[in-house]
């Protein structure tokens, strides 16, 4: 699974919106980036990874 630049775009929107509007502090949403990064890096990984794409073709209906 590719991640296009659109999808990375909207979520940077989505964090940009919750921040401003939901009163996320700037702490969490790094806390949240650096858990990502380092799940990214274990034995989970290919698991999210499908998991994630499954719910994007499932949206897309593709």
């Amino acid at each position: 699974m590719n991640v296009t630049i659109p999808v990375v775009v909207l979520l940077g929107i989505l964090v940009v919106l919750g921040v401003r509007f939901l009163k996320l502090r700037l702490w969490s949403v790094l806390l949240c980036v650096a858990f990502g990064f380092l799940l990214a890096a274990t034995a989970v990984a290919p698991d999210i990874r499908r998991a994630l794409g499954a719910f994007l073709s499932w949206i897309t209906g593709s």
